[in-house]
């Protein structure tokens, strides 16, 4: 049994759930919790980790034990379930999320907050995208906010960074898929597009939206109709609302 918060194990998983340079590196993640431990792929599970009080409930999840107050202090949630597990960064072939003959997709600029990017991809999942695509000023996937956020989605959502956005974008007009950017200065409101069967959302930062040089890319500029005096949307409501929009364009 760990008994020690200075045990070099339980100091690899601080760096990996405190630092994103670290979970690059390693290419793997910390989750929490019996909901996401029975989401995660089998295959992708490096390590268990369960407080004593869990592993009397559930003796047959094996994982190393820790003691109480350890796992307690090691826990980033306010009321820990007592079971933690470092998990493998799962991998998805961007050409081929984007050679499909129809499908839907996300390009994400600069979405600063973990809740909304959580939500976003548990959001995709349940819509049906094909993949997701983030640039990388978007926070970092693979946080331990984020994940509680997607709910499991992430496992099952493409999803990967470009190092050049602009590129990207290029390569998928390329391959025939019409862009549209969430921009309040749209011409067409979302729900009046009869959308290709190939067709991507591009979605910017939560407070300034898209990048003028990254919205003057799309094919088409498009907005979402608000009464009031609201001048925007959360990032995670306007994502949904443009899926969705799309699931019903193509019913």
């Amino acid at each position: 049994m760990i008994t020690s918060y200075t045990n070099p194990k339980l100091k690899n998983i601080r760096e990996l759930m405190n630092r994103s340079r670290a979970r690059k590196k390693a290419g793997a993640f910390v989750t929490e919790g019996i909901r996401m431990f029975n989401e995660i792929p089998e295959e992708l599970i490096e390590e268990v980790y369960v407080s004593e009080s869990f592993h009397e409930k559930n003796p047959g999840i094996s994982g190393e034990t820790v003691s109480e107050p350890v796992f307690r202090k090691l826990s980033d949630t306010q009321n820990p379930q007592g079971i933690l597990c470092v998990v493998k960064q799962p991998e998805f072939d961007p050409e081929a999320c984007l050679s499909r003959e129809q499908g839907l997709y996300l390009i994400l600029e600069r979405i600063q907050d973990p809740g909304n990017l959580g939500t976003i991809v548990r959001t995709a999942e349940a819509a049906g995208v094909s993949c997701i695509i983030m640039d990388r000023d978007t926070t970092d996937l693979y946080a331990p906010k984020v994940i509680r956020s997607t709910m499991g989605s992430v496992f099952r959502v493409p999803c990967f960074y470009t190092e050049d956005l602009s590129g990207t974008i290029a390569e998928m007009k390329a391959k025939g898929i019409v862009l549209y950017a969430a921009d309040l200065k749209g011409s067409v409101f979302y729900n009046e597009v009869k959308y290709p069967g190939k067709t991507a959302f591009m979605i910017g930062n939560e407070g300034n939206g898209l990048k003028p040089e990254t919205a003057e890319k799309a094919d088409e500029r498009i907005k979402i109709p608000m009464k009031g005096k609201t001048e925007s949307l959360n990032a995670a409501v306007a994502a949904a609302l443009l899926m969705y929009g799309y699931m019903n364009a193509m019913v």
